[in-house]
C-alpha cells in the first residue's frame, strides 16, 4: 500500500465543500486504485473510519461527494475509492475504471464481483496509514454485497456495515450479499427506497436479513443506493434517512463513538 509520490498531497475539493487528498494503492490483483481520504477536523487516527463504496456506474467522488461533510461533522473520517467496476453516472468520472479499461483495452469481462479485490486494498490502505478506530463498511447497490462480504470475512478489522439498496440477481452471481450476510456477526443495517419494495425479491431480501438479527430500514423517499440520502437526487428532505444511519452509526460503535458534538437534524414535516 502506498500514496502516489506525485498526488497523494493534492488536495481535491467535492460538490459537497470537504477538501480530501486524492490517494492511490495496488489491490492483490495489481490494479491500481484511486481514491479520496477526509478526515474531521481536529480528529486522531483512531477516531472512526468509514470506508466508502460506491455504485455500479458511479465514482466516489460523485457518489459521496455531497455526504462527505456530514459525516465530517460527526467526527468520522472517510476514505471514498474508485473501484474498477464504475463509469460517470453521476456526472464526473471514475479514475481506476478508466485506467483500468484502458490498459485492458476491453471492460465486458469485468463483473461486478471482481471488484472485491478493491475494497480488501482499501481496507489494508486504513491500516498501513495509520488508522486504529473503529471502521465501518459503508456499500451502495453492488458495493453493498461486496461490503457484506468484507465485514464477513474480515470480523476483527470491520465493525459495522451499511447495506445500501444490496445487489442481487445473476448480476452478482458469486458474491450474492444473501452467501455472506448469515457470517456476519458485527451491526449491520441494509436500507431500500420505498421504490425497490416492489420487486418481490427485495422484501424477501429484508426479511432475511431480520431473520438474521440485522436491521433494516425503508427510505420514504428515497432513491437507488447511497443516492437516498443525497436530497438533490431525491427530490425531498432526506433527514429521516439521515437519522437512521446516524444513529445506527452511534449505536454500533458505542464507546469507540466520535467525541464530536452529535449532528443536529430536524425531523422533516
Amino acid at each position: 500500500m502506498r500514496l502516489s509520490t506525485s498526488i497523494a498531497l493534492l488536495l481535491v475539493a467535492t460538490m459537497a465543500g470537504a477538501t480530501g487528498v486524492e490517494v492511490d494503492f495496488e489491490t492483490s490483483d495489481g490494479v491500481l486504485i484511486y481514491g479520496d481520504l477526509y478526515l474531521a477536523p481536529d480528529r486522531p487516527k483512531d477516531a472512526p473510519l468509514i470506508l466508502l463504496f460506491h455504485q455500479g456506474g458511479g465514482d466516489a467522488r460523485g457518489e459521496y461527494g455531497p455526504l462527505v461533510d456530514r459525516l465530517l461533522a460527526e467526527g468520522y473520517h472517510a476514505l471514498a475509492i474508485d473501484q474498477r467496476r464504475g463509469g460517470d453516472r453521476f456526472g464526473m468520472f471514475n479514475r481506476t475504471s478508466e485506467r483500468f479499461a484502458a490498459q485492458r483495452h476491453s471492460y465486458d469481462d469485468v463483473s461486478y464481483c471482481d471488484a472485491y479485490p478493491d475494497l480488501q486494498a482499501a481496507l489494508r490502505f486504513a491500516d498501513s496509514d495509520g488508522f486504529t478506530g473503529p471502521r465501518v463498511a459503508w456499500g451502495s447497490s453492488y458495493s453493498a454485497a461486496l461490503a457484506i462480504r468484507l465485514a464477513a470475512e474480515n470480523a476483527d478489522d470491520i465493525d459495522a456495515v451499511l447495506a445500501f439498496s444490496p445487489a442481487a440477481g445473476d448480476a452478482m452471481e458469486g458474491c450474492q450479499p444473501e452467501q455472506y450476510s448469515n457470517q456476519v456477526t458485527q451491526p449491520m443495517l441494509a436500507l431500500r427506497p420505498i421504490s425497490e419494495m416492489q420487486a418481490p425479491s427485495v422484501p424477501l431480501q429484508l426479511e432475511l436479513f431480520r431473520k438474521q438479527g440485522h436491521q433494516t430500514h425503508v427510505a420514504d423517499p428515497g432513491v437507488h443506493g447511497s443516492s437516498m440520502l443525497n436530497e438533490a437526487r431525491v427530490g425531498a428532505p432526506t433527514d429521516k434517512t439521515w437519522k437512521v444511519v446516524l444513529d445506527f452509526i452511534r449505536a454500533a460503535l458505542g464507546e469507540h463513538h466520535s467525541t464530536a458534538k452529535p449532528l443536529q437534524i430536524e425531523p422533516s414535516n
